[in-house]
């Protein structure tokens, strides 16, 4: 077999935007997958029992389910409610919820390895239960869990190849297209498949260096 990776890379335009395509949801996700995340491990942990059962249900769903179900049911579901989304929007949308349903318990085992001494400490300061949450309980969950929340981010980076499937311009969309009009299928998905994991690298170094600095409080 003889090689020309060169077709592949003179379409490099379309591997870029692609890329940053890829790594604009994935950057999305992140954020508000994150947050959704930190606030259902909450409930799952102190929240009312009727909160933690509706939240119980929502994780057990989306941690038992194909994501590219999740994905088909929201960007081929929702429109017969009248709801219509964009294939980008859909793609982040579903990103979103299902790093949210595995953030909940990767934070939920950090906030519940929490010691009572330290809430006990707080609340002897008078500190209020935003303020225990926000500032004693929640940094050091972070830092205990953050390993896991970083590999879960890579996992969704990752899985958002499957968005091609509905059309969603990412990275493995692009390098579909590029096979299709080169013949060169081969070094396509090679050329993709090395960018995937030169930015799965980058962005677990990024993530790496932004925790313990920006997140959560190393200790000592």
């Amino acid at each position: 077999m003889n090689f020309d990776f060169g077709a592949v890379l003179s379409q490099w335009p379309m591997l870029l935007n692609g890329l940053a395509l890829t790594l604009g949801m994935t950057l999305l996700a992140t954020l508000l997958g994150t947050v959704l995340g930190i606030a259902c491990g909450w409930a799952r942990a102190h929240g009312a029992p009727a909160l933690r059962w509706l939240v119980g249900i929502y994780v057990e769903v989306v941690r038992n389910t194909p994501y590219i179900i999740q994905l088909f049911f929201i960007f081929f579901g929702l429109p017969a409610v009248g709801i219509h989304l964009s294939a980008t929007t859909a793609s982040v949308l579903s990103l979103i919820l299902n790093l949210a349903a595995y953030a909940s318990e990767i934070t939920r085992a950090g906030i519940d390895n929490t010691p009572r001494s330290q809430i006990e400490a707080a609340e002897s300061l008078a500190l209020n239960r935003w303020q225990i949450f926000t500032r004693v309980v929640l940094p050091p969950a972070l830092g205990r869990v953050w390993p896991a929340l970083v590999s879960q981010v890579i996992i969704i980076m990752l899985g958002s190849a499957v968005c091609s499937q509905i059309s969603t311009e990412e990275l493995s969309f692009n390098a579909n297209l590029i096979a299709s009009r080169t013949f060169r299928n081969v070094e396509a998905y090679i050329v993709a498949a090395v960018i995937y994991l030169l930015a799965a690298i980058a962005v677990r170094q990024i993530l790496n260096w932004v925790g313990p600095r920006f997140i959560y409080r190393r200790p000592g």
